[in-house]
């Protein structure tokens, strides 16, 4: 499938840009107007776009299918403050009852059960249930179009953070498994970024990795490893030399196998190293693919 955006519906783009750009990870943002009435409206066109300062920036977009603004693009533009609040599981669904287009002056916090508590740098409310509360300053609201579906980017600067406690390992970084953040799909779904969901992958090394293109063919043309496994290996800073110390009950099992051909031999030792690198052994899985 092809898409021009110049040639579908708004509607159907819209849908398609939320299915393909995600998850997203959701801003739960509260205001207050003028006269100081609470409000607290969820977005998920939202990101962290740098730490010193640190910048926040998320886009109440114009509604599709009216062209109508939302009260909090109308408060950030005119208090120029806002508290963004993260979503975790625990308040997934009163976040999404919060998300329902109350008339003007309706306490979303009320309507979705949620405690109001006093920031200490800005006016507008944080949310007692939210693991993590984030004051901000409005620096500028960017409009990208005056059509419906054009965002309004609200660019923010954190001037004080909470974390609550509870979410923060031994070594006071936050745990992802503590937190439980969720984040958006695409139509009506989520996504819970805890449990099984989430894995590590390293950062590169400070030294160069050799690449991909640099692993010997045997290994860069396997039938059994995947792009993920090559990406590992050519992750490390060299491609190593054969260990003549090196021992492994298994794979000398695997050596000493009869094999019809050597393409069996190859494939039996490279779901070998295929396993051993799951398991995040990759000087083993070296050994084992340079036999």
């Amino acid at each position: 499938m092809k898409i021009l955006p110049s040639e579908i519906k708004t509607s159907q783009l819209h849908a398609y840009l939320l299915g393909a750009i995600a998850p997203r990870p959701i801003c739960f943002a509260s205001t207050v107007d003028e006269d100081g009435n609470m409000n607290l409206s969820p977005f998920s066109f939202f990101n962290v776009f740098g730490s010193k300062p640190p910048i926040l920036v998320f886009s109440p977009a114009r509604r599709v299918r009216n062209n109508t603004i939302k009260h909090t693009l109308e408060n950030a533009i005119r208090t120029k403050e806002v508290v963004i609040n993260v979503v975790n599981y625990a308040i997934v669904q009163q976040m999404s009852l919060a998300s329902c287009e109350y008339d003007k002056g309706v306490n979303e916090f009320e309507k979705a059960g949620l405690t109001p508590i006093a920031s200490e740098l800005v006016k507008p409310f944080r949310v007692k249930e939210s693991p993590v509360q984030l004051e901000c300053k409005v620096l500028e609201v960017k409009a990208t179009g005056e059509e419906g579906g054009a965002g309004n980017l609200v660019i923010c600067e954190v001037v004080c953070m909470h974390i609550n406690d509870e979410v923060l390992n031994e070594q006071l970084q936050i745990d992802p498994h503590k937190i439980d953040l969720v984040a958006r799909m695409g139509g009506d779904f989520y996504c819970r970024a805890s449990g099984n969901a989430v894995f590590e992958v390293a950062k590169p090394n400070l030294n160069l990795g050799v690449g991909i293109d640099q692993l010997p063919a045997s290994i860069r043309l396997s039938k059994v490893l995947t792009g993920n496994h090559l990406g590992v290996l050519g992750n490390c800073t060299t491609v190593p030399s054969i260990d003549a110390a090196f021992k492994d009950a298994h794979l000398d099992q695997l050596l000493a196998n009869g094999y019809i051909s050597s393409e069996e031999r190859f494939r039996a030792l490279h779901c070998y190293a295929q396993e051993l690198l799951d398991a995040n052994k990759i000087d083993q899985a070296w050994q084992v693919l340079l036999k």
